[in-house]
């Protein structure tokens, strides 16, 4: 009975998807890898491995920049999500009970891709230290927080605001383990968990009757995710961007206070090629979306 209890409950009920989609290949998203290829066309080599080694705020690279490639990566990862939400829902409504679950899966691991991507070019640390499947509770707090801002909760806003102002004010370079899993900030996640498995279900309904006719249901299906997909990930560049966190650092340079070295092309948002090198193992493969 009580086992029943726990898969009813909407914060159970989410943090499980959570973790499975966090577990799917090619969800993970290796920081150094990804800065490294994300900033190559825009930033001087010093500044990349700056970057790498501390963070972008630290590297002195102006958010103007950052925003630029936030937004290749945010349309490349709305362009693979889409499509791949568009072929789940060619098979009709015979296919449902296979296409729904695996449907949701892979949606939640792209935000879980969008969201690791912006993280790092905004001065997050690392999320996926480790080499396993496992995911400490720290990274499961924040991650949880993330949703939430995308999907628009205040009080997600608010406890993302926190974490990183306990960052920035003690120069850490881990999450803060104590205030995500005990401490002020932990309620928080619990109900915004909350929150997120109920809206969940619902969505999870609504794409399931999007997807019960052949072909139209494709349309509709990849049309839905387009609509709901890109907006949540501009919500979380715009969140992410305005915090402290974010802000570059001025360096010093012979005793002269200077800005980090950008390196700025012609062509404004251009597709950012290099997302490819990123140990994306998704089984379809698609160009970067043109501006």
């Amino acid at each position: 009975m009580n086992q029943g209890k726990e898969i009813e409950n909407p914060e159970s009920r989410f943090s499980a998807l959570l973790l499975a989609a966090a577990k799917l290949p090619g969800v993970r998203i290796n920081r150094e890898a990804y800065l490294r290829s994300a900033l190559a066309r825009r930033c001087s080599e010093d500044d990349i491995r700056r970057a790498i080694e501390e963070t972008p705020a630290a590297a002195g690279i102006p958010i103007e920049v950052l925003d630029k490639v936030a937004n290749d990566s945010i349309r490349y990862e709305t362009g693979k999500v889409s499509a791949l939400s568009a072929a789940a829902g060619i098979p009709g409504i015979f296919a449902l009970p296979a296409t729904v679950p695996a449907d949701l899966a892979q949606y939640f691991g792209h935000m879980l891709r969008i969201a690791q991507k912006l993280a790092y070019l905004y001065s997050w640390p690392d999320l996926f230290s480790d080499e396993g499947d496992d995911v400490d509770d720290a990274t499961m707090g924040v991650l949880t927080l993330f949703f939430g801002v995308m999907f628009g909760t205040q009080s997600a806003n608010a406890a993302v605001g926190k974490v990183a102002a306990m960052m920035s004010e003690q120069a850490a370079k881990k999450l803060p383990q104590k205030a995500l899993t005990k401490g002020l900030i932990y309620p928080i996640v619990k109900k915004v968990a909350g929150y997120l498995g109920v809206k969940m279900t619902k969505d999870s309904f609504a794409k399931s009757v999007s997807k019960a006719i052949p072909l139209v249901g494709a349309a509709v299906s990849g049309g839905l995710t387009l609509a709901t997909y890109l907006p949540m990930a501009k919500r979380l560049k715009k969140h992410l961007s305005s915090l402290p966190l974010a802000e570059p650092s001025p360096r010093e340079t012979n005793g002269e206070v200077v800005d980090g070295e950008v390196v700025e092309d012609q062509e404004p948002f251009a597709p950012a090629h290099a997302e490819e090198h990123d140990a994306d193992t998704t089984a379809v493969k698609l160009e970067e979306p043109q501006s």
